[in-house]
């Protein structure tokens, strides 16, 4: 049993931070939560972990990141002027000089850099999605023991796609069953069934995921609308936009996470909160790919629930959080537009919502013992008041001191355990070198 008792405890985004309050952890939940004094007379024999000058607080939920993508940051461009448009980025770059170059190796390699990158930064669960044709199969068994190893409680997925022929299609349904059947229910790691889009997927493949994913209990996940591409794609060849498609099939529904959701129509916005719809927000790889900035004030208003997501572009979840916090007041000219507490809910109990997991991201009785502690050495004064601000706009990884998952400390002193960055990150390096000559 501990007690782990810092200065401000954020018990949840939508709940008033208390000063000198604390968490009591047995197991892997959270015991009992209260004033500090309190803990310590009823508790007298835990173990205490001293955080005065710091707050604890929920860890975050990295609800869909590309744990590969870090092997493409700085490669070098296409020939000529590089894509102009979504579609040009996916088909002369994105596929054939990463996705299609990726092997066992550099999978491996920046899965477990980027897990200890995104443990340094307080994300303690996430969603992956791989999409890499030519390591089939086993590439997410290679990856499950990865994370297993960090200590992570993760949920993967292969971005199963019928652009590389029927015979990768097939592997690709099979590696995600293959993964769901592999994995403990009652592990930190789980499985998501997986298609790209509508434009890669026929709707047979699609509603055929969509029925394997209900027949083992799980979420199904597919890109939409990142930018204007699909939408148009779909209208012109299928008689109707993406959402409105997804509807049509049966697909859309809770059971179904749409990422990115960025070119959206009214109806499909509306349709999105009607089916109850989960959702998945990048604000910062939106905008790196020009697809522009989804109108996430508007749903969430709408009842939808979004998580937050890196992307696998900035993996530093304070720096996404910043991104959702500052884009969408200057799209709307609106200050109090995506307020803080949004934000934080975003990043911690709504990214576990969205993936369909329960009783993570609030620091409750029962709940699980997921946290992080995080320096409160701001410049000016932290009161309850302003405690999301000042968590939102002025702190990054650095500023992480301990960070918990499922009882068990991952994090402690800044430093990741288990973990030698300098050798992850040359790992990386190296890989990432072969995948660039390879592409």
């Amino acid at each position: 049993m501990t007690l782990v008792l810092p200065e401000w405890l954020l018990i949840a985004a939508d709940r008033p931070a208390q000063r000198s309050w604390g968490v009591r952890v047995v197991g892997d939940v959270i015991d009992e939560v209260g004033p500090r004094d309190q803990l310590l007379a009823s508790y007298p024999d835990d173990d205490v972990v001293d955080a005065v000058g710091h707050i604890v607080m929920p860890g975050f939920v990295n609800a869909h990141v590309h744990l590969y993508g870090t092997l493409a940051h700085g490669i070098p461009p296409v020939a000529g002027d590089g894509p102009d448009d979504f579609w040009s980025f996916l088909e002369d770059y994105w596929w054939p000089k990463v996705e299609d170059a990726l092997d066992l190796d550099m999978i491996v390699a920046a899965t477990d850099y980027v897990c200890a990158e995104m443990l340094r930064s307080g994300v303690t669960t996430f969603y992956d999605i791989l999409e890499a044709p030519n390591a089939l199969p086993d590439a997410l068994l290679a990856q499950k023991e990865v994370v297993e190893r960090r200590g992570m409680r993760g949920l993967l997925s292969f971005e199963a796609t019928e652009r590389a022929g029927p015979g990768i299609a097939r592997l690709g349904l099979e590696e995600n069953l293959r993964l769901i059947d592999a994995c403990d229910p009652a592990g930190l790691v789980g499985g998501i069934m997986c298609w790209h889009t509508t434009f890669t997927c026929s709707a047979d493949y699609i509603t055929e995921a969509f029925a394997l994913a209900g027949d083992r209990g799980v979420m199904s996940h597919a890109h939409v609308n990142e930018g204007v591409h699909e939408g148009r794609w779909a209208e012109e060849r299928l008689g109707a936009r993406t959402v409105e498609f997804y509807a049509d099939l049966g697909v859309a529904g809770p059971r179904f996470l749409a990422s990115q959701c960025v070119q959206l129509s009214q109806r499909e916005r509306e349709l999105l909160a009607e089916l109850e719809v989960r959702v998945s927000h990048m604000p910062l790889a939106n905008c790196e790919v020009g697809g522009g900035i989804a109108l996430m004030p508007e749903l969430i208003d709408a009842g939808v629930v979004v998580g937050l997501g890196s992307d696998g572009y900035v993996n530093d979840f304070y720096e996404v959080m910043r991104g959702a916090f500052l884009l969408h007041k200057a799209r709307l000219q609106d200050p109090g537009a995506m307020p803080a507490e949004t934000v934080l809910h975003m990043a911690t109990e709504a990214g576990a919502q969205a993936l369909g997991l329960e009783h993570i991201g609030r620091l409750e009785p029962g709940w699980s013992a997921d946290l992080q502690v995080v320096d409160a050495s701001f410049p000016t004064p932290v009161t309850a008041h302003n405690i999301a601000d000042q968590v939102v706009l002025w702190r990054n990884h650095s500023d992480v001191r301990d960070v918990m998952v499922a009882g068990n400390w991952r994090v402690l002193g800044g430093e990741v355990l288990d973990a030698d960055l300098d050798q992850l990150r040359a790992r990386t390096r190296e890989q990432a070198t072969r995948l660039w000559k390879a592409g």
